[in-house]
């Protein structure tokens, strides 16, 4: 079933690592499983990198902490190899860090080479983007990972109930738009020609980490960017490229843009105030960070809405 939410601020910064975790925790009846974040803190010169070393359920044998540390060890010494000035590691689990580097390479070769780390994945890489997901509800993550100290412009989440995959982060959402910077989406539904397109994007030299349709819809939209349209023209292409029943939610580093399909089956609320945008698969997510009642609507079939911070 799961949920999809998202919020963008029209009036600075607010609290938004919390109101976030109030909306995703309002609907975790959708899905217990896992949860996902992508959140946009102010914008940095620095790269942030988030990485998981492992999953949350790996097996921890005798040596499990020490192949941690000698793994994060060794992906700082591949960035500085690519000539990448790091100023700050932080342990965010014993499998998961945030990295803050300076860098002026290129991103793809940067990805490729942490990757080639054992067991290493690259969640997210960006100037504001941080993408923080595991398994659990929301006050979980949320509580594992401080998010409720952070604050930020925007952000998307997900609560996931595994049906066709296992019970793991790397089948979590949101999926980073790899090796395009601070772009990420969430989902629900499904793609019915998702092989095709993930074949199309793998022969212009795309590498994908999972069988979710949403890192499909991710790179799609990040690689019809870098070609030169614009966030609300790739997603009305997205309408009549990408077959199947779903409503997405897209992040960039200044903007949350909302497509529904031809048919509008995927559940969608949206409320506007002169202060903020907040969409949810449910209502009751948005008066979570409301806290009264409020007037939504639902976007139409193949309709595309984007908002700028």
């Amino acid at each position: 079933m799961c949920g999809i939410a998202g919020i963008i601020s029209r009036d600075g910064e607010r609290r938004i690592g919390s109101e976030m975790t109030r909306m995703l925790q309002s609907m975790k009846h959708r899905g217990p499983d896992s949860t996902g974040y992508a959140l946009y803190g102010p914008p940095s010169d620095d790269w942030v990198m988030r990485v998981k070393l492992a999953d949350a359920n790996t097996p921890r044998d005798f040596d499990f902490q020490a192949r941690m540390r000698g793994n994060r060890a060794e992906i700082e010494r591949r960035l500085r190899g690519l000539g990448a000035t790091v100023h700050g590691i932080e342990d965010a689990r014993e499998y998961a860090f945030e990295a803050r580097f300076s860098y002026d390479g290129d991103l793809k070769v940067l990805a490729d080479r942490v990757e080639d780390v054992p067991g290493a994945e690259v969640l997210s890489l960006g100037h504001s983007l941080q993408i923080v997901k595991d398994l659990g509800d929301a006050e979980t993550v949320a509580d594992e990972y401080g998010l409720d100290r952070m604050g930020g412009t925007h952000a998307i989440g997900h609560v996931r109930m595994a049906t066709e995959s296992d019970v793991d982060i790397s089948g979590a959402h949101p999926y980073w738009a790899y090796p395009f910077s601070d772009i990420a989406v969430v989902h629900n539904g499904q793609l019915t020609n998702y092989h095709q397109w993930r074949r199309r994007l793998e022969r212009m030299g795309h590498r994908f980490q999972s069988e979710c349709d949403s890192e499909i819809i991710a790179v799609y939209l990040a690689q019809k960017m870098d070609d030169g349209l614009s966030l609300e023209t790739a997603m009305k292409q997205s309408l009549d490229e990408l077959d199947g029943v779903f409503t997405y939610l897209v992040v960039t580093a200044d903007s949350l843009g909302v497509a529904k399909d031809e048919m509008a089956a995927k559940p969608l609320v949206l409320y506007e105030s002169p202060d903020l945008v907040a969409l949810a698969s449910e209502e009751v997510a948005i008066r979570a960070v409301i806290g009264r009642e409020i007037d939504t609507y639902d976007p139409y079939e193949r309709e595309v809405l984007v908002w700028n911070r």
